[in-house]
């Protein structure tokens, strides 16, 4: 509990003041598909393949932040894996559709930047990008955070 709070505390100091707060949280969640897309469509050992057709680095990638929010909050990461699930089947449904993966994940990642840089326009530029890069597994976490506390649930 305690940890969830420092990352999620960490996290919201740079983004209590967003210029363009709908642009910046539509950039975030596609900064993460993004990334997880490119993982995706790297190549994998043969071992990975033995173990199961979608063990890969994208996946692999997915369920260690599964594991790491469920060492940081329970309530949190049981909210967390409606998202995560839908990142995985996106990537597969991606990867059986005729669009090629890595260059689809790769011009997802360019416009998720864009996205960061104009939703932080005026309020610490290129600096609180590449910070939001580093933090890109805490901000759908701080998201939903922010949900349950509307709504009363506690974390």
């Amino acid at each position: 509990m305690q940890e969830a709070e420092n990352w999620l505390t960490k996290y919201g100091e740079s983004h209590c003041e967003l210029r363009f707060a709908v642009i910046h949280w539509l950039a975030v969640l596609t900064l993460v598909v993004a990334t997880v897309g490119m993982l995706w469509s790297l190549p994998i050992p043969a071992e990975f393949a033995r173990i199961s057709p979608v063990l890969n680095w994208g996946s692999a990638f997915l369920m260690a932040a599964v594991v790491y929010y469920f060492i940081i909050s329970m309530a949190l990461a049981i909210g967390m894996l409606p998202f995560i699930f839908g990142i995985a089947f996106g990537q597969v449904w991606l990867l059986e559709s005729s669009l090629p993966h890595a260059r689809v994940s790769a011009g997802l990642f360019v416009a998720s930047l864009i996205g960061l840089y104009l939703g932080h326009a005026g309020n610490g530029g290129l600096r609180v990008v590449v910070r939001d890069v580093q933090l890109m597994m805490i901000a759908p976490l701080w998201m939903l955070s922010n949900l349950y506390r509307r709504i009363g649930i506690p974390y």
